[in-house]
Protein backbone atom coordinates (compact mmCIF):
# COMPACT_ATOMS: atom_id res chain seq x y z
CA UNK A 1 0.00 0.00 0.00
CA UNK A 2 2.82 2.33 0.85
CA UNK A 3 4.53 1.64 -2.48
CA UNK A 4 1.28 2.30 -4.34
CA UNK A 5 0.77 5.54 -2.46
CA UNK A 6 4.21 6.81 -3.28
CA UNK A 7 3.66 6.31 -7.00
CA UNK A 8 6.53 7.98 -8.95
CA UNK A 9 7.94 9.70 -5.89
CA UNK A 10 11.68 10.12 -5.59
CA UNK A 11 11.47 7.81 -2.53
CA UNK A 12 11.99 4.98 -4.97
CA UNK A 13 15.53 6.27 -5.14
CA UNK A 14 16.07 6.08 -1.38
CA UNK A 15 19.28 4.21 -2.00
CA UNK A 16 20.47 7.00 -4.35
CA UNK A 17 20.74 9.80 -1.84
CA UNK A 18 24.18 10.92 -3.06
CA UNK A 19 23.10 10.86 -6.72
CA UNK A 20 20.10 13.04 -5.97
CA UNK A 21 22.37 15.46 -4.17
CA UNK A 22 24.58 15.69 -7.26
CA UNK A 23 21.59 16.11 -9.56
CA UNK A 24 20.07 18.99 -7.58
CA UNK A 25 23.47 20.69 -7.48
CA UNK A 26 23.69 20.38 -11.26
CA UNK A 27 20.19 21.92 -11.54
CA UNK A 28 21.32 24.94 -9.53
CA UNK A 29 24.44 25.33 -11.70
CA UNK A 30 22.28 25.13 -14.82
CA UNK A 31 20.04 27.89 -13.46
CA UNK A 32 23.13 30.01 -12.80
CA UNK A 33 24.29 29.39 -16.36
CA UNK A 34 20.94 30.55 -17.75
CA UNK A 35 21.10 33.65 -15.55
CA UNK A 36 24.54 34.44 -16.95
CA UNK A 37 23.21 33.98 -20.48
CA UNK A 38 20.41 36.50 -19.90
CA UNK A 39 22.86 38.93 -18.29
CA UNK A 40 25.16 38.79 -21.31
CA UNK A 41 22.18 39.32 -23.63
CA UNK A 42 21.21 42.37 -21.58
CA UNK A 43 24.75 43.76 -21.88
CA UNK A 44 24.65 43.23 -25.65
CA UNK A 45 21.37 45.15 -25.88
CA UNK A 46 22.80 47.98 -23.76
CA UNK A 47 25.94 48.26 -25.87
CA UNK A 48 23.94 48.06 -29.09
CA UNK A 49 21.60 50.83 -27.92
CA UNK A 50 24.61 52.95 -26.95
CA UNK A 51 26.23 52.48 -30.35
CA UNK A 52 22.97 53.30 -32.13
CA UNK A 53 22.55 56.47 -30.06
CA UNK A 54 26.15 57.51 -30.77
CA UNK A 55 25.59 56.89 -34.48
CA UNK A 56 22.43 59.00 -34.45
CA UNK A 57 24.20 61.78 -32.52
CA UNK A 58 27.22 61.67 -34.86
CA UNK A 59 25.12 62.41 -37.94
CA UNK A 60 22.83 64.99 -36.35
CA UNK A 61 23.23 68.38 -38.11
CA UNK A 62 25.65 70.73 -36.41
CA UNK A 63 24.44 73.98 -34.86
CA UNK A 64 25.56 76.38 -37.59
CA UNK A 65 24.26 78.23 -40.60
CA UNK A 66 24.52 75.06 -42.67
CA UNK A 67 21.82 73.47 -40.51
CA UNK A 68 19.35 76.16 -41.54
CA UNK A 69 20.32 75.62 -45.17
CA UNK A 70 19.82 71.85 -44.95
CA UNK A 71 16.43 72.16 -43.26
CA UNK A 72 15.01 73.59 -46.48
CA UNK A 73 15.29 70.32 -48.36
CA UNK A 74 12.87 67.43 -47.91
CA UNK A 75 15.56 64.76 -48.15
CA UNK A 76 17.56 66.47 -45.37
CA UNK A 77 14.47 66.67 -43.18
CA UNK A 78 13.71 63.02 -43.95
CA UNK A 79 17.22 62.01 -42.91
CA UNK A 80 16.89 64.03 -39.68
CA UNK A 81 13.58 62.25 -38.97
CA UNK A 82 15.29 58.91 -39.62
CA UNK A 83 18.02 59.81 -37.12
CA UNK A 84 15.42 60.76 -34.51
CA UNK A 85 13.47 57.55 -35.10
CA UNK A 86 16.71 55.61 -34.88
CA UNK A 87 17.37 57.25 -31.53
CA UNK A 88 13.92 56.11 -30.33
CA UNK A 89 14.68 52.66 -31.76
CA UNK A 90 17.82 52.55 -29.61
CA UNK A 91 15.68 53.46 -26.61
CA UNK A 92 13.60 50.33 -27.13
CA UNK A 93 16.73 48.19 -26.94
CA UNK A 94 17.52 49.91 -23.66
CA UNK A 95 14.01 48.96 -22.50
CA UNK A 96 14.75 45.35 -23.45
CA UNK A 97 17.96 45.43 -21.40
CA UNK A 98 16.17 47.00 -18.40
CA UNK A 99 13.32 44.48 -18.51
CA UNK A 100 15.71 41.54 -18.82
CA UNK A 101 17.56 42.82 -15.79
CA UNK A 102 14.52 43.53 -13.64
CA UNK A 103 12.21 40.69 -14.70
CA UNK A 104 14.68 37.83 -15.14
CA UNK A 105 18.17 38.50 -13.81
CA UNK A 106 17.11 40.07 -10.52
CA UNK A 107 14.38 37.46 -9.96
CA UNK A 108 16.64 34.52 -10.75
CA UNK A 109 19.42 35.87 -8.54
CA UNK A 110 17.03 36.12 -5.62
CA UNK A 111 15.51 32.70 -6.38
CA UNK A 112 18.94 31.09 -6.60
CA UNK A 113 19.71 32.19 -3.06
CA UNK A 114 16.42 30.78 -1.83
CA UNK A 115 16.95 27.56 -3.80
CA UNK A 116 20.42 27.01 -2.40
CA UNK A 117 19.17 27.62 1.14
CA UNK A 118 16.20 25.25 0.68
CA UNK A 119 18.35 22.52 -0.85
CA UNK A 120 20.86 22.83 1.96
CA UNK A 121 18.08 22.53 4.54
CA UNK A 122 16.58 19.40 2.93
CA UNK A 123 19.88 17.59 2.59
CA UNK A 124 20.86 18.55 6.11
CA UNK A 125 17.62 16.98 7.30
CA UNK A 126 18.32 13.88 5.21
CA UNK A 127 21.84 13.53 6.53
CA UNK A 128 20.55 13.91 10.06
CA UNK A 129 18.02 11.11 9.46
CA UNK A 130 20.74 8.93 7.99
CA UNK A 131 23.02 9.57 10.93
CA UNK A 132 20.20 8.68 13.32
CA UNK A 133 19.42 5.36 11.63
CA UNK A 134 23.10 4.55 11.43
CA UNK A 135 23.47 5.32 15.13
CA UNK A 136 20.50 3.07 15.92
CA UNK A 137 22.01 0.34 13.83
CA UNK A 138 25.27 0.59 15.74
CA UNK A 139 23.45 0.37 19.05
CA UNK A 140 21.55 -2.66 17.77
CA UNK A 141 24.81 -4.27 16.77
CA UNK A 142 26.24 -3.51 20.20
CA UNK A 143 23.24 -5.14 21.94
CA UNK A 144 23.54 -8.08 19.62
CA UNK A 145 27.24 -8.57 20.37
CA UNK A 146 26.60 -8.22 24.13
CA UNK A 147 23.84 -10.82 23.93
CA UNK A 148 26.13 -13.13 22.00
CA UNK A 149 28.94 -12.62 24.47
CA UNK A 150 26.68 -13.20 27.46
CA UNK A 151 25.31 -16.41 25.91
CA UNK A 152 28.80 -17.75 25.38
CA UNK A 153 29.75 -16.84 28.92
CA UNK A 154 26.61 -18.57 30.23
CA UNK A 155 27.45 -21.71 28.20
CA UNK A 156 30.97 -21.78 29.56
CA UNK A 157 29.74 -21.22 33.11
CA UNK A 158 27.17 -24.06 32.71
CA UNK A 159 29.79 -26.39 31.30
CA UNK A 160 32.17 -25.55 34.16
CA UNK A 161 29.41 -26.20 36.73
CA UNK A 162 28.60 -29.56 35.18
CA UNK A 163 32.25 -30.46 35.18
CA UNK A 164 32.66 -29.49 38.84
CA UNK A 165 29.49 -31.31 39.78
CA UNK A 166 30.74 -34.54 38.21
CA UNK A 167 34.17 -34.37 39.80
CA UNK A 168 34.10 -36.31 43.14
CA UNK A 169 37.24 -34.61 44.27
CA UNK A 170 35.65 -31.15 44.29
CA UNK A 171 34.21 -29.90 47.49
CA UNK A 172 30.56 -29.22 47.82
CA UNK A 173 31.30 -25.52 48.35
CA UNK A 174 33.13 -25.25 45.02
CA UNK A 175 30.28 -27.01 43.29
CA UNK A 176 27.79 -24.58 44.80
CA UNK A 177 29.90 -21.68 43.78
CA UNK A 178 30.12 -22.95 40.22
CA UNK A 179 26.35 -23.49 40.18
CA UNK A 180 25.68 -19.95 41.34
CA UNK A 181 28.12 -18.58 38.73
CA UNK A 182 26.34 -20.54 36.04
CA UNK A 183 22.98 -19.22 37.16
CA UNK A 184 24.36 -15.61 37.18
CA UNK A 185 25.71 -15.95 33.67
CA UNK A 186 22.46 -17.44 32.51
CA UNK A 187 20.58 -14.52 34.04
CA UNK A 188 22.87 -12.06 32.34
CA UNK A 189 22.36 -13.81 29.02
CA UNK A 190 18.60 -13.69 29.55
CA UNK A 191 18.82 -9.96 30.29
CA UNK A 192 20.97 -9.33 27.21
CA UNK A 193 18.50 -11.31 25.15
CA UNK A 194 15.67 -9.23 26.49
CA UNK A 195 17.57 -5.98 25.74
CA UNK A 196 18.54 -7.16 22.28
CA UNK A 197 14.99 -8.21 21.51
CA UNK A 198 13.60 -4.93 22.74
CA UNK A 199 16.12 -2.77 20.83
CA UNK A 200 15.73 -4.87 17.72
CA UNK A 201 12.03 -4.19 17.75
CA UNK A 202 12.70 -0.49 18.29
CA UNK A 203 15.27 -0.39 15.45
CA UNK A 204 12.93 -2.10 13.06
CA UNK A 205 10.29 0.52 13.79
CA UNK A 206 12.79 3.35 13.31
CA UNK A 207 14.14 1.80 10.13
CA UNK A 208 10.64 1.39 8.76
CA UNK A 209 9.85 4.99 9.65
CA UNK A 210 13.15 6.14 8.13
CA UNK A 211 12.72 4.47 4.77
CA UNK A 212 8.97 4.83 4.44
CA UNK A 213 8.28 8.18 6.10
CA UNK A 214 11.28 10.39 6.85
CA UNK A 215 13.33 9.86 3.72
CA UNK A 216 10.30 9.86 1.36
CA UNK A 217 9.18 13.16 2.87
CA UNK A 218 12.62 14.67 2.42
CA UNK A 219 12.87 13.38 -1.13
CA UNK A 220 9.37 14.66 -1.86
CA UNK A 221 10.49 18.12 -0.76
CA UNK A 222 13.54 17.84 -2.99
CA UNK A 223 11.35 16.74 -5.87
CA UNK A 224 9.00 19.69 -5.35
CA UNK A 225 12.02 22.00 -5.17
CA UNK A 226 13.39 20.61 -8.43
CA UNK A 227 10.05 20.93 -10.20
CA UNK A 228 9.74 24.54 -9.08
CA UNK A 229 13.24 25.22 -10.39
CA UNK A 230 12.38 23.77 -13.78
CA UNK A 231 9.09 25.64 -13.84
CA UNK A 232 10.89 28.88 -12.99
CA UNK A 233 13.30 28.39 -15.91
CA UNK A 234 10.33 27.87 -18.21
CA UNK A 235 8.68 31.09 -16.98
CA UNK A 236 11.93 33.02 -17.48
CA UNK A 237 12.30 31.68 -21.00
CA UNK A 238 8.79 32.84 -21.80
CA UNK A 239 9.53 36.24 -20.26
CA UNK A 240 12.70 36.36 -22.33
CA UNK A 241 10.58 36.23 -25.49
CA UNK A 242 7.84 38.51 -24.13
CA UNK A 243 10.35 41.26 -23.35
CA UNK A 244 11.20 41.45 -27.05
CA UNK A 245 7.57 41.14 -28.10
CA UNK A 246 6.50 44.05 -25.86
CA UNK A 247 8.68 46.57 -27.72
CA UNK A 248 7.74 45.37 -31.20
CA UNK A 249 4.80 47.83 -31.57
CA UNK A 250 7.01 50.82 -30.75
CA UNK A 251 9.84 49.47 -32.92
CA UNK A 252 7.28 49.10 -35.69
CA UNK A 253 6.24 52.74 -35.21
CA UNK A 254 9.89 53.80 -35.45
CA UNK A 255 10.28 51.89 -38.69
CA UNK A 256 6.98 53.30 -39.98
CA UNK A 257 8.28 56.77 -39.16
CA UNK A 258 11.43 56.10 -41.19
CA UNK A 259 9.32 54.84 -44.10
CA UNK A 260 7.00 57.84 -43.90
CA UNK A 261 10.00 60.19 -43.83
CA UNK A 262 11.41 58.52 -46.93
CA UNK A 263 8.06 58.81 -48.71
CA UNK A 264 7.87 62.53 -47.84
CA UNK A 265 10.90 63.32 -50.01
CA UNK A 266 9.88 65.54 -52.93
CA UNK A 267 12.58 65.84 -55.62
CA UNK A 268 10.77 68.61 -57.50
CA UNK A 269 10.29 70.65 -54.35
CA UNK A 270 13.98 70.30 -53.49
CA UNK A 271 15.04 71.33 -56.99
CA UNK A 272 12.79 74.39 -56.75
CA UNK A 273 14.37 75.16 -53.39
CA UNK A 274 17.78 75.20 -55.08
CA UNK A 275 16.45 77.81 -57.49
CA UNK A 276 15.08 79.90 -54.60
CA UNK A 277 18.32 79.58 -52.64
CA UNK A 278 20.66 80.62 -55.42
CA UNK A 279 18.45 82.99 -57.42
CA UNK A 280 20.59 86.10 -57.75
CA UNK A 281 18.08 88.62 -59.07
CA UNK A 282 20.31 89.56 -61.98
CA UNK A 283 18.58 90.14 -65.30
CA UNK A 284 20.15 88.66 -68.44
CA UNK A 285 22.17 91.24 -70.39
CA UNK A 286 20.64 92.92 -73.39
CA UNK A 287 21.34 91.99 -76.96
CA UNK A 288 24.80 92.85 -78.23
CA UNK A 289 24.52 95.45 -80.94
CA UNK A 290 26.05 94.94 -84.35
CA UNK A 291 29.17 96.99 -84.92
CA UNK A 292 29.78 97.67 -88.54
CA UNK A 293 33.51 97.73 -89.14
CA UNK A 294 33.06 98.00 -92.86
CA UNK A 295 32.39 101.74 -92.80
CA UNK A 296 35.18 104.27 -92.70
CA UNK A 297 36.20 105.45 -89.24
CA UNK A 298 35.79 109.11 -88.41
CA UNK A 299 37.52 110.51 -85.44
CA UNK A 300 37.89 114.05 -84.21
CA UNK A 301 40.71 115.33 -82.13
CA UNK A 302 38.34 116.29 -79.33
CA UNK A 303 37.21 112.74 -78.53
CA UNK A 304 40.57 110.98 -78.85
CA UNK A 305 40.99 110.26 -75.16
CA UNK A 306 37.41 109.16 -74.71
CA UNK A 307 37.41 106.78 -77.68
CA UNK A 308 40.77 105.41 -76.61
CA UNK A 309 39.42 104.74 -73.20
CA UNK A 310 36.32 103.08 -74.64
CA UNK A 311 38.41 100.89 -76.93
CA UNK A 312 40.67 100.01 -74.01
CA UNK A 313 37.73 99.05 -71.84
CA UNK A 314 36.23 96.83 -74.52
CA UNK A 315 39.56 95.10 -75.05
CA UNK A 316 40.17 94.68 -71.36
CA UNK A 317 36.69 93.20 -70.96
CA UNK A 318 37.73 90.44 -73.31
CA UNK A 319 40.91 89.76 -71.33
CA UNK A 320 40.49 90.37 -67.64
CA UNK A 321 36.70 90.40 -67.43
CA UNK A 322 35.73 87.62 -69.78
CA UNK A 323 32.81 86.50 -67.63
CA UNK A 324 29.66 88.45 -66.85
CA UNK A 325 29.59 89.69 -63.29
CA UNK A 326 26.74 87.47 -62.10
CA UNK A 327 28.96 84.47 -62.89
CA UNK A 328 32.18 85.76 -61.35
CA UNK A 329 33.28 83.56 -58.47
CA UNK A 330 33.43 85.40 -55.18
CA UNK A 331 36.87 85.03 -53.70
CA UNK A 332 35.86 86.49 -50.37
CA UNK A 333 35.17 83.49 -48.12
CA UNK A 334 34.44 85.57 -45.05
CA UNK A 335 31.05 86.49 -43.64
CA UNK A 336 30.97 89.73 -45.65
CA UNK A 337 29.81 93.20 -44.61
CA UNK A 338 26.94 93.76 -42.26
CA UNK A 339 24.57 94.91 -45.01
CA UNK A 340 25.31 91.78 -47.12
CA UNK A 341 26.30 94.03 -50.03
CA UNK A 342 28.69 91.31 -51.22
CA UNK A 343 25.69 89.15 -52.22
CA UNK A 344 23.55 89.27 -55.37
CA UNK A 345 20.34 91.32 -55.03
CA UNK A 346 17.91 88.46 -54.42
CA UNK A 347 20.21 86.74 -51.91
CA UNK A 348 20.88 90.04 -50.19
CA UNK A 349 17.16 90.73 -49.90
CA UNK A 350 16.59 87.30 -48.31
CA UNK A 351 19.44 87.76 -45.84
CA UNK A 352 18.22 91.24 -44.82
CA UNK A 353 14.64 89.95 -44.41
CA UNK A 354 15.89 87.05 -42.27
CA UNK A 355 17.91 89.45 -40.12
CA UNK A 356 14.86 91.67 -39.66
CA UNK A 357 12.78 88.68 -38.57
CA UNK A 358 15.41 87.76 -35.97
CA UNK A 359 15.56 91.33 -34.65
CA UNK A 360 11.77 91.54 -34.39
CA UNK A 361 11.71 88.28 -32.44
CA UNK A 362 14.36 89.65 -30.07
CA UNK A 363 12.37 92.85 -29.61
CA UNK A 364 9.21 90.89 -28.85
CA UNK A 365 11.11 88.80 -26.33
CA UNK A 366 12.49 91.87 -24.60
CA UNK A 367 9.04 93.48 -24.55
CA UNK A 368 7.54 90.35 -22.99
CA UNK A 369 10.19 90.48 -20.26
CA UNK A 370 9.48 94.18 -19.73
CA UNK A 371 5.74 93.51 -19.40
CA UNK A 372 6.38 90.72 -16.90
CA UNK A 373 8.70 92.90 -14.81
CA UNK A 374 6.20 95.78 -14.96
CA UNK A 375 3.47 93.51 -13.59
CA UNK A 376 5.84 92.30 -10.88
CA UNK A 377 6.63 95.89 -9.93
CA UNK A 378 2.91 96.69 -9.70
CA UNK A 379 2.45 93.71 -7.39
CA UNK A 380 5.35 94.93 -5.21
CA UNK A 381 3.83 98.42 -5.09
CA UNK A 382 0.44 97.07 -3.97
CA UNK A 383 2.01 94.51 -1.61
CA UNK A 384 5.32 95.90 -0.25
CA UNK A 385 5.79 92.83 1.95
CA UNK A 386 6.34 90.74 -1.19
CA UNK A 387 9.32 92.77 -2.40
CA UNK A 388 10.93 96.13 -3.08
CA UNK A 389 9.52 97.81 -6.23
CA UNK A 390 12.78 99.69 -6.85
CA UNK A 391 14.68 96.41 -7.15
CA UNK A 392 13.09 95.90 -10.56
CA UNK A 393 14.06 99.33 -11.98
CA UNK A 394 17.67 98.46 -13.03
CA UNK A 395 16.47 95.51 -15.03
CA UNK A 396 13.67 97.56 -16.63
CA UNK A 397 16.22 100.23 -17.62
CA UNK A 398 18.49 97.61 -19.12
CA UNK A 399 15.63 96.08 -21.11
CA UNK A 400 14.60 99.53 -22.35
CA UNK A 401 18.12 100.16 -23.60
CA UNK A 402 18.18 96.79 -25.31
CA UNK A 403 14.88 97.53 -27.06
CA UNK A 404 16.21 100.89 -28.27
CA UNK A 405 19.34 99.24 -29.67
CA UNK A 406 17.31 96.57 -31.40
CA UNK A 407 14.88 99.12 -32.84
CA UNK A 408 17.84 101.09 -34.18
CA UNK A 409 19.15 97.93 -35.82
CA UNK A 410 15.71 97.27 -37.30
CA UNK A 411 15.61 100.77 -38.83
CA UNK A 412 19.08 100.27 -40.26
CA UNK A 413 18.24 96.93 -41.86
CA UNK A 414 14.86 98.20 -43.07
CA UNK A 415 16.67 101.01 -44.86
CA UNK A 416 19.00 98.57 -46.54
CA UNK A 417 16.09 96.31 -47.46
CA UNK A 418 14.15 99.22 -48.97
CA UNK A 419 17.24 100.21 -50.94
CA UNK A 420 17.60 96.68 -52.33
CA UNK A 421 13.93 96.37 -53.20
CA UNK A 422 14.02 99.71 -55.02
CA UNK A 423 17.04 98.57 -57.00
CA UNK A 424 15.83 95.10 -57.79
CA UNK A 425 16.19 94.89 -61.59
CA UNK A 426 13.12 94.52 -63.73
CA UNK A 427 12.77 93.43 -67.32
CA UNK A 428 12.43 97.04 -68.38
CA UNK A 429 15.95 97.70 -67.10
CA UNK A 430 17.56 95.26 -69.54
CA UNK A 431 18.24 97.79 -72.30
CA UNK A 432 19.47 100.40 -69.82
CA UNK A 433 22.27 98.03 -68.73
CA UNK A 434 23.84 98.05 -72.21
CA UNK A 435 25.71 101.29 -71.47
CA UNK A 436 25.49 104.92 -70.55
CA UNK A 437 26.83 106.26 -73.83
CA UNK A 438 24.30 104.80 -76.28
CA UNK A 439 23.02 106.90 -79.18
CA UNK A 440 19.94 108.11 -77.40
CA UNK A 441 18.81 111.28 -75.67
CA UNK A 442 21.64 112.35 -73.40
CA UNK A 443 19.26 114.64 -71.56
CA UNK A 444 17.51 111.55 -70.28
CA UNK A 445 20.79 110.33 -68.92
CA UNK A 446 21.43 113.65 -67.26
CA UNK A 447 18.03 113.68 -65.61
CA UNK A 448 18.14 110.13 -64.30
CA UNK A 449 18.26 109.54 -60.59
CA UNK A 450 20.99 107.50 -58.93
CA UNK A 451 21.96 104.65 -61.24
CA UNK A 452 21.85 100.99 -60.25
CA UNK A 453 25.41 99.81 -60.53
CA UNK A 454 26.68 96.32 -60.25
CA UNK A 455 30.13 95.75 -58.85
CA UNK A 456 32.30 92.78 -59.81
CA UNK A 457 31.46 91.18 -56.47
CA UNK A 458 27.69 91.54 -56.97
CA UNK A 459 27.23 94.60 -54.67
CA UNK A 460 25.70 97.91 -55.64
CA UNK A 461 26.95 101.46 -55.27
CA UNK A 462 25.10 104.72 -55.60
CA UNK A 463 26.36 108.03 -56.97
CA UNK A 464 24.70 111.43 -57.18
CA UNK A 465 23.02 112.81 -60.28
CA UNK A 466 25.68 115.48 -60.56
CA UNK A 467 28.37 112.88 -61.15
CA UNK A 468 26.36 111.26 -63.93
CA UNK A 469 25.73 114.66 -65.48
CA UNK A 470 29.38 115.55 -65.33
CA UNK A 471 30.34 112.31 -67.05
CA UNK A 472 27.66 112.81 -69.65
CA UNK A 473 29.01 116.28 -70.34
CA UNK A 474 32.46 114.89 -71.04
CA UNK A 475 31.17 113.82 -74.42
CA UNK A 476 27.86 115.57 -74.94
CA UNK A 477 27.43 114.31 -78.47
CA UNK A 478 28.69 110.74 -78.63
CA UNK A 479 28.27 109.24 -82.06
CA UNK A 480 27.50 105.57 -81.77
CA UNK A 481 27.07 105.22 -85.51
CA UNK A 482 30.70 106.15 -86.08
CA UNK A 483 32.71 102.99 -86.57
CA UNK A 484 35.52 102.38 -84.13
CA UNK A 485 38.92 100.94 -84.88
CA UNK A 486 39.32 97.17 -84.94
CA UNK A 487 40.20 95.65 -81.57
CA UNK A 488 41.63 92.41 -82.82
CA UNK A 489 45.00 93.93 -83.62
CA UNK A 490 45.37 95.89 -80.36
CA UNK A 491 44.58 93.23 -77.68
CA UNK A 492 48.11 93.11 -76.33
CA UNK A 493 48.71 96.87 -76.27
CA UNK A 494 48.70 98.63 -72.87
CA UNK A 495 45.97 101.22 -72.35
CA UNK A 496 47.17 104.81 -72.35
CA UNK A 497 47.17 106.85 -69.16
CA UNK A 498 44.48 109.51 -69.14
CA UNK A 499 45.07 110.90 -65.65
CA UNK A 500 45.85 110.16 -62.02
CA UNK A 501 43.80 109.51 -58.91
CA UNK A 502 44.23 109.46 -55.14
CA UNK A 503 42.53 106.80 -52.95
CA UNK A 504 40.25 108.44 -50.40
CA UNK A 505 39.43 105.16 -48.61
CA UNK A 506 41.04 101.71 -48.46
CA UNK A 507 39.56 99.09 -50.81
CA UNK A 508 40.34 95.36 -50.42
CA UNK A 509 39.47 94.24 -53.95
CA UNK A 510 38.76 90.57 -53.30
CA UNK A 511 36.88 89.88 -56.52
CA UNK A 512 38.06 89.17 -60.01
CA UNK A 513 38.84 92.30 -62.04
CA UNK A 514 39.33 94.56 -58.98
CA UNK A 515 42.55 95.81 -57.42
CA UNK A 516 43.26 96.53 -53.75
CA UNK A 517 44.30 100.09 -52.84
CA UNK A 518 45.39 101.77 -49.62
CA UNK A 519 44.10 105.10 -48.35
CA UNK A 520 46.14 107.98 -49.81
CA UNK A 521 47.74 105.82 -52.53
CA UNK A 522 48.35 107.52 -55.92
CA UNK A 523 47.46 105.56 -59.07
CA UNK A 524 47.22 106.08 -62.82
CA UNK A 525 43.79 106.31 -64.41
CA UNK A 526 43.55 104.30 -67.64
CA UNK A 527 39.77 104.24 -68.06
CA UNK A 528 37.03 106.57 -66.86
CA UNK A 529 33.82 105.62 -65.08
CA UNK A 530 31.34 104.63 -67.82
CA UNK A 531 28.30 104.96 -65.60
CA UNK A 532 28.70 101.68 -63.74
CA UNK A 533 30.40 103.22 -60.69
CA UNK A 534 33.89 101.78 -61.41
CA UNK A 535 37.12 103.41 -62.58
CA UNK A 536 40.00 101.43 -64.08
CA UNK A 537 43.44 102.26 -62.62
CA UNK A 538 47.00 101.01 -62.88
CA UNK A 539 49.67 100.72 -60.16
CA UNK A 540 52.53 99.59 -62.40
CA UNK A 541 52.91 97.84 -65.71
CA UNK A 542 51.61 94.51 -64.32
CA UNK A 543 48.98 95.58 -61.77
CA UNK A 544 45.73 97.14 -62.93
CA UNK A 545 42.04 96.73 -62.17
CA UNK A 546 38.80 98.45 -61.17
CA UNK A 547 38.11 100.48 -58.00
CA UNK A 548 34.86 102.15 -56.90
CA UNK A 549 34.72 105.67 -58.33
CA UNK A 550 33.45 106.97 -55.01
CA UNK A 551 36.63 105.69 -53.30
CA UNK A 552 39.05 107.85 -55.36
CA UNK A 553 39.63 111.47 -56.35
CA UNK A 554 40.33 111.56 -60.13
CA UNK A 555 42.51 114.13 -61.91
CA UNK A 556 42.14 113.85 -65.70
CA UNK A 557 44.85 115.12 -67.99
CA UNK A 558 44.31 118.30 -69.97
CA UNK A 559 43.74 116.53 -73.25
CA UNK A 560 41.24 114.11 -71.71
CA UNK A 561 38.07 116.09 -72.51
CA UNK A 562 39.11 119.13 -70.54
CA UNK A 563 41.04 119.36 -67.29
CA UNK A 564 38.21 118.10 -65.12
CA UNK A 565 38.45 117.02 -61.47
CA UNK A 566 35.69 115.17 -59.67
CA UNK A 567 35.08 112.89 -56.71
Amino acid sequence: MVEERMGDCWSHTKDQFDNLEKHTQWGIEYLEKYTKFVKERSEIETNYAKQIRNLSKKYQPKKNSREEEESKYTFCRAFLTTLNELNDYAGQHEVIAENLTSQIIAELSRYLQELKSERKSHFHEGRKAQQHIESSWKQLESCKRKFERDCKEADRAQQYFEKMDADINVTKADVEKARQQAQLRQQMANDSKSDYSSYLQKFNQEQNEHYFTVIPNIFQKLQDMEEKRIERIGVCMKTFADVDRQVLPIVGKCLDGMTKAAESIEPKSDSKQVVESYKSGFEPPGDVEFEDYGQAMKRTASDTSLSNSREAKEKSAGKSKGKLWPFIKNKNKGSGPEDFSHLPPEQRRKKLQGKLDELNKDIQKEMDQRDALTKMKDVYVKNPQMGDPTSVDPRLTEIGQNIEKLQFEVQKFEGWLAEVEERMPSKSDTHRRSGLYETQNNTTVGNNCAQDRESPDGSYTEEQNSETQVKANINPNPTSTTPEFDDEFDDEEALPTIGTCKALYPFEGHNEGTIAVAEGELLYVIEEDKGDGWTRVRRNEDEEGYVPTSYVEVFLETNAKGAMTYI
